[in-house]
């Protein structure tokens, strides 16, 4: 598990992202992530994720079960 950041550790990481991007691209990397994060999130709740693997899960059995029967023949 990680252990709980404080104050000066917070201060450390932002200080080093503010040296790596720059003041001007801050803000739009700090947008980025969030829109990639809620993008994310909205994905696992979606229902199309779980029937596209049940879908590919179904077509890998498939695909071993004629790749059996061709073996055998």
């Amino acid at each position: 598990m990680l252990p709980s950041l404080g104050g000066q550790e917070l201060f450390i990481i932002l200080f080093l992202a503010l040296i790596l991007f720059g003041a001007k691209r801050l803000p739009e990397v700090g947008a980025g992530l969030g829109k990639g994060i809620k993008s994310f999130k909205e994905a696992l709740r979606s229902t199309d994720v779980k029937e596209d693997l049940e879908k590919l899960e179904n077509s890998k059995e498939e695909k071993s079960k004629n790749q059996e029967t061709s073996n055998k023949a």
